[in-house]
């Protein structure tokens, strides 16, 4: 019996053309570098198949089995080349070695004008994609094995630099390493969701111009994310950013307290995000964190947010309202929030004006600005009379402004 089986080349242009249905490589260039680069290549563990579907492809985990390393979700790899907007001859400087693939995809980008640097802290990690890069072809390629929030200062500055690996906060070496007008994507996170941000730089600003949802695999050293459970049981967890008021402790019990829910009348279909609402809220309230709910939580009708793992949560002394969803009809969900504590109900109310303003504009996104947190405030743009937020990081500042 003969089992037929899709060549890497055949299963390559169809993970392009999925790519291509979500919205994805829409610059010429990503889309052909995507469809010349073998990904097969750099996952040699994987089978051809996995190696080409749209999955992250995990090649190091942890003793508690969470993933250390990975090859990326190709619609993601995409989506974030696309915001990186490489120009041929462009110097480039990548954050997190990975597999190698997305080294060779810039590459390809930058073309044999350019140049692409690599840099990860795990010397397995480097080892592996110096051997990915080697067999395709891309001796050219730098790799280094260092602190990636170091940089690379020996072939700096750069026109363009890329983290493929989740960011809390944001170095002086990127300020330094980065040429004036030159792009920056990160996947960063503050108020416990992390978008995809691509940065420009201006003068001593990082200025925001397109941010998408994403998770990544966090670096490794950047601790400023707190969390606690907010029950007896440690079903339910709270996450908050260092320079929040938050205190876990307080919140102690308060899901046993009576919950108060009020509903928006804000519909979605089953396929639409609003993500866009934690988005918001975040340069618009400082009492924005995140909620995660336990199986058991939410099947015993202690906590149900709407997604349970991570949905908005406003927090303040010992009260709390999160982000709640009922199916009203078929394929229609309405959209609401659930409180608890002394304050629980208003700020239940006050989640729903959020969600209400969102619904104005669901496409509407914030200007996020990082800066130095050696910054003095008189330097930094609060555009005008736009509600926004200051974030204070270890060793950034944004300034997250919504209109």
């Amino acid at each position: 019996m003969t089992t037929i089986t899709n060549s890497p080349e055949t299963l390559r242009a169809a993970m392009v053309d999925t790519i291509k249905a979500a919205g994805h490589a829409t610059s010429p260039a990503v889309e052909q570098a995507m469809r010349t680069v073998a990904r097969h290549d750099f996952v040699p563990e994987a089978t051809v198949e996995d190696a080409y579907s749209d999955i992250a492809v995990i090649t190091k985990r942890a003793g508690d089995g969470s993933a250390l390393s990975c090859a990326s979700v190709p619609t993601v790899v995409a989506m974030m080349l696309d915001q990186l907007q490489v120009q041929p001859g462009n110097r480039i400087l990548e954050i997190g070695a990975g597999t190698g693939y997305n080294a060779a995809l810039l590459a390809q980008l930058t073309g044999p004008g350019g140049s692409v640097t690599t840099v990860d802290i795990d010397p397995e990690v480097t080892a592996g994609a110096r051997r990915g890069l080697d067999a395709t072809g891309n001796q050219h390629v730098e790799v280094i094995t260092r602190d990636g929030s170091l940089g690379a200062s020996e072939n700096a500055p750069y026109d363009r630099i890329i983290f493929t690996v989740g960011a809390w906060d944001l170095t002086p070496a990127f300020w330094e390493q980065l040429a004036p007008g030159g792009r920056l994507v990160v996947p960063l996170r503050w108020r416990a969701q992390t978008q995809s941000v691509a940065f420009v730089r201006d003068c001593d600003a990082l200025v925001s111009d397109s941010m998408e949802l994403c998770g990544f695999v966090p670096m490794i050293g950047q601790e400023g994310e707190r969390s606690g459970a907010i029950d007896g049981s440690g079903l339910v967890t709270l996450y908050w950013d260092v320079d929040q008021t938050i205190d876990a402790a307080k919140l102690g019990g308060v899901l046993d307290q009576e919950r108060e829910t009020v509903w928006s009348d804000v519909l979605v279909g089953p396929e639409e995000p609003f993500d866009g609402i934690w988005l918001r809220m975040t340069g618009r309230d400082s009492r924005i964190c995140r909620v995660s709910a336990d199986r058991a939580a939410v099947d015993t009708d202690l906590c149900k947010p709407a997604i349970p793992i991570r949905s908005p949560a406003l927090a303040e002394e010992n009260s709390l309202a999160y982000l709640a969803i009922r199916k009203v009809e078929q394929g229609r969900f309405e959209l609401g929030a659930i409180g608890h504590g002394t304050h629980g109900g208003n700020l239940a109310a006050q989640l729903c004006d959020e969600i209400e303003a969102w619904n104005h504009d669901r496409n509407a996104r914030p200007t996020v600005r990082a800066y130095p947190a050696s910054t003095l405030r008189p330097a930094i743009s609060f555009d005008g009379d736009l509600n926004h937020e200051v974030i204070e990081k270890v060793e950034a500042r944004l300034v997250v402004s919504v209109a």
